[in-house]
Order: structure tokens, then sequence, then C-alpha cells
């Protein structure tokens, strides 16, 4: 329950944080011509109050310092249904930590950059090439993992997030060289709602019941009363285990680009409606309409 519990909690942080950038990344690419606009790590809430213009960068932070805990604490826990047993899993789990402390300081220098005045901003080409490196490590990290997994299932999902890693690597080194590229910063935010939907899709594949796919089941050392994730025992089960997922990636994949261009749609239709009842020009004073009929007229009689 406390591993489901996890992945829900890191589903619904990695959505929002998605879904949020990819807002004010549509936003600040519809207010701006192309020439003026360029891919920022952050983007503060607009509201009046500077108290809660970075509010999302804290709950990001706090988000990251749990997930950092959590990881280091189970690194501790015995894991003997791990191929290696409890050493490796103690590894891997410190391997997770280290890379989620990583994501932490990057974090943390681009709040001390925002709200301190005394450091140079951040600036935004080393931030994307610092987080396409981390990214990197990320899916290193999440293939050894899949390597070492007894549960065919598991390896599966880490599979699958070692490309989501991958592809953020990619798009965070094209925004480091190029930041102007909109469908980069994109593509960036999308990623982040596609790995917050798989960590809740293999939340759900693993831990209930109700979702694992048949002829799979849950894994249990009953000398030591540890629990694990599942696995297929029949080769066939395994296959269309496998095949499942494959399918529940492509469904997550469909559900990223329809929440995307919802939002376009959306952002669009709000953005045209502000410019059309936005500001208006100032109408010519009385002297300038007199001064603009005589020279007309002038004009004419000439």
């Amino acid at each position: 329950m406390a591993a489901l519990m996890y992945q829900i909690f890191t589903s619904s942080g990695l959505v929002s944080l998605g879904i949020y950038h990819l807002v004010h990344t549509v936003h600040n690419f519809l207010l701006k011509s192309p020439r003026d606009y360029s891919a920022k790590p952050f983007y503060p809430l607009s509201l009046p109050s500077s108290r809660f213009r970075l509010l999302p960068l804290y709950l990001t932070i706090a988000a990251l310092f749990f997930a950092f805990i959590h990881q280091t604490v189970i690194s501790t826990y015995a894991d003997p249904l791990l191929k290696g047993h409890t050493p490796v899993h103690r590894f891997t789990s410190l391997q997770s930590a280290g890379v989620i402390f990583l994501f932490l300081l990057l974090s943390l220098l681009l709040l001390l950059s925002e709200s301190s005045s005394l450091l140079l901003p951040f600036p935004s080409d080393l931030f994307f090439g610092l987080a396409s490196a981390f990214f990197y490590l990320q899916y290193s990290v999440s293939t050894a993992q899949a390597q070492v997994q007894t549960s065919d299932l598991q390896a599966k999902c880490d599979s699958n997030s070692a490309r989501i890693s991958a592809l953020s690597s990619l798009l965070c080194l094209i925004l480091a060289c190029i930041p102007r590229l909109f469908i980069a910063e994109v593509g960036l935010g999308a990623s982040v709602v596609l790995r917050g939907l798989w960590a809740l899709q293999t939340g759900l594949s693993l831990y209930v019941e109700a979702f694992i796919p048949e002829g799979c089941h849950r894994l249990l050392d009953v000398v030591s009363g540890v629990e694990g994730s599942t696995k297929c025992e029949i080769d066939e089960s395994k296959l269309r285990a496998v095949a499942i997922l494959d399918l529940a990636f492509v469904v997550h994949v469909m559900i990223v680009m329809v929440i995307l261009f919802l939002l376009y749609a959306v952002i669009s239709k709000i953005v045209g409606v502000s410019r059309r009842f936005g500001p208006y020009e100032a109408l010519p004073t009385t002297a300038d309409s007199n001064h603009v009929q005589l020279k007309t007229l002038s004009g004419t009689q000439a």
C-alpha cells in the first residue's frame, strides 16, 4: 500500500508540474512574436503579491525533498526478491535518491536565482544543459533497475520510464542549444505529464489486484514476509502482460496529446479574446484631427 501511495503522489506531482509548464509555455508563445520567444526554466505566477509568485517552485522543492527521503529510507529495507537480493536493492535505491538529490539542488539554485537579488540570474542554457545531464543519468539508473528486476512487469515499467527520461534529456539538450524552439519546450512539458501518467500506471499494474494482468500474481517471500511487485510464471501470460503495458503506454501518449491540443485551443482563444478587448489605441485629439482635415482639404484644392 505504501508503494502504491508513493506512485500516486509521484503521478499527481508530475502531472501538475507538466500541465503548469505547458500552460505557461503556450501562453508565453502566443503573447510574443517568434522572434522574442525564448524557453524558460520556470514561469512565476502572475500575482500582485510577490510572496506567492514562486509557490510552484516551493512545491516542487518540497516534493523532491520528500521523494529523496523516501528513496533513502527504502534503501535500508530488505528485498530478497530482487536479483542480487538486498545489496543490489540498496544500491539501486541510493542511485535513485542521488538523481533526485541532483534535481533538488538544481531547483534550489533556480529558487535562489529567482528570489535573491544578490545572485546573478541563472542562465537558461545552463539550466537546460544540467537538466539534460540529470535526465540522462536517470535514464541510466532506470535501465539498470530494469535489468535486475525479478518481475517482468516491473522491468517493463522501468524500461518505459527510462525511455521517457531519455526523451526529456534530448529535449533539454535541444533547448540548451536552441532556446527559441517552441516545440521542444512543449515536448518537455508533455514528457513530464507522460512520466506522471506512467507512474500511476506502474502503481496500478503492480500493486492493485484489479489492474494486474491475467496470469500474473504478486510476489511474496514467505520466510521473510517481504512483498514484491508482480510476476508472470507462464511465458504466454508474460508476453500478454507486456503487450498490455505497451498498449497502455500508447494510450497514455494519446491522452497527453489530447491534453496538449485542448490546452493550446483554450489558451489561444483566451489570448485572442484578451487581444480583441485589450488596451485600445488612443484616438487623435481635436487639434490633430483638425490638422489632418485641413491638410486633406488643401491637397484636394491643389
